[in-house]
């Protein structure tokens, strides 16, 4: 491995991560549509009480209508963040890229989703939520994972790394 292979490596999983980010969100609004009775307001999400508790270290609290594209910027950060850290892990240990980005979407998943958030509060627990949203949740986090290592794999595979030149 060349030393900038990972840097690159850590640049593919970026955009990865954020595209799939991206079809996370997607995905996510269209299996809510009807999830919520109409007028009816729905509790904050994690990615919400995390950009709500960010801006009160800077003495601003979010409005209403400041807390859903706060929480998207939050959601996108961690996902290209998580994808920069794979695709650099992906270049120093190539076999973490296996079975095409599934086992990293359950790790995150698992790490995040069943593990951190509720660990900081910020969600209920696995046992407490109904199996078919959580259901959903690990299928999300599989198609983050696929959706990561396509992009990864499209940017760093020999034939495109030769025509794609750093500036």
């Amino acid at each position: 491995m060349r030393s900038g292979d990972a840097v690159r490596g850590a640049a593919a999983g970026l955009l990865g991560g954020l595209l799939a980010a991206g079809a996370m969100s997607l995905m996510h609004t269209v299996l809510a549509d009807g999830d919520h009775e109409a007028g009816q307001s729905k509790p904050d999400d994690a990615t919400v009480k995390v950009a709500a508790a960010a801006t009160n270290l800077v003495g601003y609290r979010l409005g209403e209508a400041e807390k859903a594209p706060a929480g998207s910027v939050v959601h996108y950060a961690f996902g290209a963040v998580i994808g920069a850290v794979y695709g650099a892990a992906a270049e120093i240990v190539p076999v973490v890229s296996r079975a095409f980005g599934l086992p990293f979407g359950a790790a995150v998943w698992l790490g995040a989703h069943v593990v951190t958030v509720p660990a900081f509060g910020l969600a209920e627990s696995l046992v407490r939520q109904p199996v078919a949203k959580e259901a959903e949740e690990f299928g999300l986090h599989l198609v983050y994972g696929t959706i990561t290592e396509l992009v990864r794999r499209l940017l760093r595979s020999p034939e495109t790394a030769g025509r794609v030149r750093p500036t």
